[in-house]
């Protein structure tokens, strides 16, 4: 099992920056993907942002050039670094990690941090 804590989230204004960090406790070794996604209200959860343990990454159109992710593997936690931020990027944010399992990769949620983007 791998339990994950969100720290970060907040209230900003239009174009302000946050910086979201998820740390991996209980039995991390072994993750090989690490993710954040968002839940507006009254919508999906969405995928943000992913990084493998290649370093490749993968955005949401509507943040690429805005937010940046990043891990480091040593101290298990990965980081969500979001710029000029907009009233549509108010949302929970949920950090998620995989490892890989037997027929299907065995995923991990993190509670969520409230982002609250104001006009």
């Amino acid at each position: 099992q791998v339990q994950l804590v969100e720290s970060g989230g907040g209230l900003v204004q239009a174009g302000g920056s946050l910086r979201l960090s998820c740390v991996a406790t209980g039995n991390p070794v072994g993750i090989n993907v690490w993710a954040w996604y968002r839940q507006a209200p009254g919508k999906q959860r969405e995928l943000v942002a992913k990084i493998n343990n290649n370093g490749v990454t993968d955005y949401l159109d509507s943040v690429k050039d805005r937010f940046s992710i990043s891990r480091d593997v040593d101290k298990w936690t990965h980081t969500l670094e979001m710029i000029n931020l907009k009233t549509d990027d108010t949302a929970v944010y949920y950090c998620n990690v995989e490892k890989p399992g037997w027929s299907v990769p065995y995923t991990f949620w993190g509670p969520g941090t409230q982002v609250t983007v104001s006009a």
